[in-house]
């Protein structure tokens, strides 16, 4: 059986899925500014006010940068560690109350995009 090798893409594909995984991750994660502070939620923290299915719906949200990782050929490693911070983020919403503290604060695509962002700038020095 011989393996699916992922096509090699250019600077410009990876900037373009890059830029829109930001957009992606400001909007769930950061895109709803809290009036007198300097903090911002996203959607993921708003629908997961919904017991268990808020928290089911950020879940399969988050999985959009897993999907992109799986397609630009990000090793195991890195999605890996991706599916942590999603499970975290899952399992932390659960909670009640202090779930929705805590989805406010882990920014679970934020980081995957980072994670991403930081493992395709060292594919592509190389």
């Amino acid at each position: 059986m011989s393996k699916n090798i992922q096509p090699k893409l250019t600077s410009a594909e990876y900037e373009s899925t890059l830029k829109r995984l930001e957009r992606f991750s400001h909007f769930t994660d950061s895109s709803i500014g809290i009036p007198f502070t300097k903090f911002n939620i996203g959607l993921e923290a708003v629908i997961g006010l919904v017991p268990v299915i808020g928290d089911a719906a950020g879940l399969i949200l988050s999985s959009y940068v897993l999907i992109e990782a799986q397609r630009l050929g990000v090793s195991k490693r890195i999605k890996t560690k991706m599916i942590i911070n999603m499970l975290i983020d899952f399992v932390g919403g659960l909670v009640p109350f202090f779930g929705d503290i805590f989805d406010a604060f882990f920014k679970a695509n934020t980081r995957n995009t980072q994670l991403l962002k930081k493992h395709l700038n060292k594919q592509l020095s190389e």
